[in-house]
């Protein structure tokens, strides 16, 4: 007869482990399953991460494209102002010119009209950011008047803007049109004595 635990031992598909290697290796699997969940976590944690990343980067972008886009709007809108308002230049220089020609009594009426629709008219342009450029009695800038005569005194002095004759106007910083000007210089003899 044969012992029941020799049986046992050789009996195919019986574990012949003991009970302290099967939870040896039970154990085993465990750390192998808990190791590959860990994995898994770090790789979501990772794409998470460059998922979180990519976003913040693309709400920059867009916060960008909508600054640049409000921007180029704001531009465009001053360049349409700056083109009517040198469109209306000369009207504005049309209305001085019929103010100054008429001073008989007889087109008092007529004057006051057009003298209201002139102030009307500049206050519109003041609004949008045109202004006068004041050139008489200031130091001849190139960057803002143009001169089309030097004219000797000695009532000036040398190289203010004695005279204007077309007003200029700037935009927001922007020269819409230089001042024609008259620029005093100093007379010959007066410059030839400054010079010994």
């Amino acid at each position: 007869m044969k012992d029941r635990g020799t049986e046992k031992e050789s009996q195919p598909g019986i574990d012949s482990r003991t009970d302290g290697e099967n939870s040896s290796a039970g154990a085993h699997d465990g750390a192998t399953m808990f190791a590959a969940l860990e994995d898994k976590i770090a790789k979501l944690e990772a794409e998470r991460d460059d998922l979180k990343s990519t976003m913040v980067r693309r709400q920059a972008d867009f916060e960008n494209f909508k600054k640049r886009l409000e921007r180029e709007r704001h531009e465009e809108g001053q360049r349409g102002v700056a083109r009517l308002a040198e469109h209306l230049l000369p009207v504005i220089d049309a209305f001085e010119r019929a103010l100054a020609a008429h001073e008989d009594p007889a087109y008092e009426n007529y004057r006051r009209g057009f003298e209201l629709i002139y102030k009307q008219l500049s206050e519109a342009l003041t609004k949008q950011g045109v202004q006068r450029i004041e050139a008489t009695g200031k130091p001849f800038d190139p960057n803002y008047h143009q001169a089309i005569e030097r004219v000797e005194t000695d009532e000036h002095a040398d190289g203010a803007v004695i005279e204007v004759l077309q007003p200029g106007y700037v935009f927001h910083g922007r020269v819409l049109r230089p001042a024609t000007v008259r620029v005093a210089v100093a007379p010959e003899e007066r410059s030839k004595h400054g010079a010994h």
